[in-house]
């Protein structure tokens, strides 16, 4: 019974997460958005630039990497996609003046894609030239299968001439395997992680022992051939066997990776003991979608939220 509720929490809390209603109606409602940022922050870097910039720092002074995304999906016009585009600059910026290591991490319809391949396209371009100046590396993000054509599209074109470029792969999407065969032909760095987007019957995987063996099968196959990749799971069973793999293959070119507020103890355990270890922060204010998405990966955290908002 427990299982099966939270099972049900789960998918209610990825429609959620999908709702852009219910973020818009949060971002106005001014009394709602303050109680619920309280949980949010367990999450999030911070809503500026500046905020962010402190966290990036405390987690580089204790030896892990970081990759930054500002938040924001689904923009349906170029005006919006360009000031996003700006905000990433800034940031980029921001980073190589204040000497910090953080890559950026991006949804491409964040940027434009729902407008335009090509503005999307654009737009990256302006990032990764940014990004390269400080040596710093770009990551675009997987988002629902809608879109899945399109993002892999732009990643292929723009590798070609962004060498700083890296893509995400969704291990529980069936299309999957073909996309992996032919995404590790390229130079770029591999993202992998499971697959949190609900997704119409019939596309991806449940998550389970089944799904845990081909994430793991992917991830072997990465280190196998040092080809430059991030392990991203709050998965401990994943991790441990990720460790396992990497003391037989001694790859250097990985880095085991979490969100900012989930298990962080257990990767700084990792770190401490020599593995290459990545924190993903994020900032801005609009935390809704993403907070509706940590909460679905274990919806019993709902419980820390409602703790977090009456501290």
């Amino acid at each position: 019974m427990e299982e099966r509720l939270l099972r049900i929490g789960a998918e209610s809390l990825k429609k959620a997460a999908l709702n852009e209603n219910a973020k818009e109606f949060i971002l106005k409602n001014e009394i709602l958005f303050k109680v619920l940022k309280k949980a949010a922050d367990r999450y999030i870097g911070g809503e500026t630039i500046n905020e962010t910039l402190l966290s990036v720092r405390k987690w580089n002074q204790k030896g892990f990497d970081v990759t930054t995304d500002f938040m924001g999906e689904s923009i349906r016009n170029k005006k919006d996609a360009n000031l996003a585009t700006t905000e990433f600059v800034q940031f980029t910026k921001a980073i190589g003046n204040k000497k910090l290591n953080s890559s950026i991490s991006l949804d491409l319809s964040h940027i434009g894609l729902l407008v335009s391949k090509d503005l999307a396209m654009e737009n990256l371009k302006i990032i990764c030239e940014e990004a390269s100046k400080i040596n710093q590396e770009v990551i675009i993000s997987m988002e629902g299968t809608d879109r899945t054509d399109n993002i892999l599209y732009v990643y292929r074109e723009s590798l070609k001439t962004h060498k700083n470029l890296g893509i995400t792969i969704q291990a529980y999407l069936h299309r999957s395997k073909d996309d992996f065969e032919e995404i590790s032909k390229l130079t770029g760095s591999i993202r992998m992680v499971k697959g949190a987007y609900e997704t119409p019957n019939g596309l991806s995987i449940e998550r389970g022992d089944k799904l845990d063996e081909i994430y793991l099968n992917y991830v072997e196959r990465l280190l196998s051939k040092n080809h430059k990749c991030s392990i991203a799971s709050h998965h401990d069973k994943i991790h441990q066997e990720t460790i396992k793999l990497i003391d037989k293959y001694k790859p250097s070119n990985y880095v085991l990776e979490r969100l900012l507020g989930i298990r962080n103890e257990e990767l700084e355990q990792y770190k401490n003991k020599g593995y290459n270890s990545r924190i993903y922060v994020v900032y801005g204010k609009e935390w809704y979608l993403y907070l509706c998405n940590r909460w679905a990966e274990y919806p019993l955290n709902i419980f820390q939220g409602i703790a977090d908002i009456v501290e």
